[in-house]
């Protein structure tokens, strides 16, 4: 596998599940979530792994999941499980994979090698499952950031603010207004420019404080602003609110329609930049405008 394949899905809200609970994947199925992750590593304690992978493999094998893409959390690979974690699952292969705690690109083109020769051995399309990566919870992975698209099988990246603040010592991740203290914004920002910089969807972190919903939205909101493309959440009451954050609304995608079909005038007449409304417009707001559009476009494909 050399060149990367293209992937367009739709990630806004990207939803744990914890493996083997099966009243907690039930009420997940009737959710608006775009991805179900279902967990392996950290939800799962020592003594259950292996009853927890058995449980996760067959739902992959019997249950239908419909429009939501099927993602396993596995064990990391340096663990006793991980190995065991992707040849069980592989069987019936979800769509992705969401690799925690990755710290140098060998790291994932182990994982990459892992699922290549297990796709060879259980007949499966070459490259078919995907990766997302969980890049920043160890220091090493914050460097190695900018390297992780690297791997043509990553199709996302997320970060960690959790695992991070334990592995450098830090006391907290926020300060007393909740706003992250300075190396946590930088890895929350260098995961949106290494992903975008790597053709790869950058997926904003989890926001811990489920019951605080009115500053999850003002998060989403500057997160869809800044060019994340989603949200890890982890109750059901954060998914919609993560859904609407990162689908363009009604007056996005109208401004950003109106701004299109000015910009077929506007080449007719061999101009490509030219005041819209009030503000000089080119090329780069183009752009922007077909994102909008394609995006508004894949949220109702999912209705």
């Amino acid at each position: 596998m050399t060149d990367r394949l293209p992937d367009t899905r739709l990630r806004r809200a990207v939803h744990f599940v914890p493996g083997a609970n099966e009243k907690m994947l039930t009420k997940s199925l009737g959710l608006a979530a775009d991805s179900l992750v279902l967990d392996l590593e950290d939800a799962v304690t020592p003594d259950r792994k292996d009853e927890a992978r058995a449980v996760v493999s067959g739902w992959l094998q019997d249950v239908d999941f419909g429009r939501q893409e099927r993602v396993v959390r596995p064990n990391p690979l340096d663990t006793p499980w991980g190995l065991d974690d992707l040849r069980a699952t592989m069987v019936t292969p979800p769509e992705a994979y969401l690799i925690p705690k990755v710290s140098t690109l060998a790291d994932v083109e182990a994982v990459d090698a892992e699922l290549t020769r297990l796709e060879s051995e259980y007949g499966h399309p070459p490259g078919a499952t995907r990766l997302l990566l969980v890049a920043t919870e160890t220091p090493r992975g914050v460097l190695n950031l900018p390297s992780f698209p690297e791997c043509p099988r990553v199709a996302g990246m997320t970060w960690g603010a959790e695992d991070l603040s334990a592995a450098i010592g830090a006391r907290r991740n926020r300060d007393e207004n909740g706003v992250y203290l300075d190396v946590f914004r930088h890895c929350r920002v260098q995961t949106l420019l290494s992903a975008t910089a790597g053709g790869v969807q950058p997926i904003d972190s989890v926001y811990v404080d489920i019951k605080n919903l009115d500053d999850l939205r003002d998060e989403c909101r500057h997160g869809a602003w800044m060019g994340f493309t989603g949200k890890i959440t982890i109750h059901p009451d954060q998914i919609p609110i993560v859904n609407e954050a990162f689908t363009p609304s009604e007056a996005e995608r109208a401004e950003a329609q109106e701004l299109l079909n000015a910009f077929v005038e506007a080449e007719a007449e061999g101009r490509m930049a030219f005041s819209f409304k009030g503000q000089m417009v080119d090329v780069p707001h183009l752009r922007r405008a077909e994102t909008i559009i394609e995006r508004a476009r894949q949220a109702e494909e999912q209705l």
